[in-house]
């Protein structure tokens, strides 16, 4: 799967892409929809769909497309302080705590330090990412 972007998704790309690296034949496909071919292909071209729609799609392909969507919250939702003045003010927002990383973000922070995209600096601020676990990060996983 080619460099994921997880502030902007397009969940019928990475759908398409699962389907091209799975075991999965497009006829498997369109029989489990009911759709046609050119029905699927319409899809691949969707930046989003529906919520029971993508679960349909996780199950066929036993793939969590829903994680694209978590890790996009993990990088980007908003700092704990900003949640933390919504909350005073009355305001009801949930509150997402940003303390799991999965391997398909420690390996998107990472490129973007090979590539020298972002300085350490910067991603530590940019994604409130403690320097300690970005060290350990780096120490675990470069080659």
């Amino acid at each position: 799967m080619e460099t994921l972007n997880f502030k902007s998704i397009h969940i019928g790309k990475i759908i398409k892409e699962r389907i091209g690296d799975s075991d999965v034949n497009l006829q498997k496909v369109c029989s489990h929809f009911g759709y046609s071919v050119n029905e699927i292909k319409e899809i691949y071209k969707m930046e989003s769909i529906d919520t029971k729609e993508l679960l349909r799609w996780s199950k066929l392909l036993r793939y969590d497309f829903f994680r694209f969507y978590s890790q996009h919250l993990i990088l980007y939702s908003p700092p704990e302080k900003i949640v933390a003045d919504h909350v005073k003010k009355g305001q009801d927002l949930l509150k997402f705590r940003k303390n799991i990383y999965t391997i398909e973000v420690i390996e998107f922070i990472l490129d973007l330090i090979k590539t020298e995209t972002k300085t350490k600096i910067q991603i530590m601020e940019e994604y409130k990412i403690p320097k300690t676990t970005l060290y350990k990060w780096i120490s675990k996983y470069s080659k």
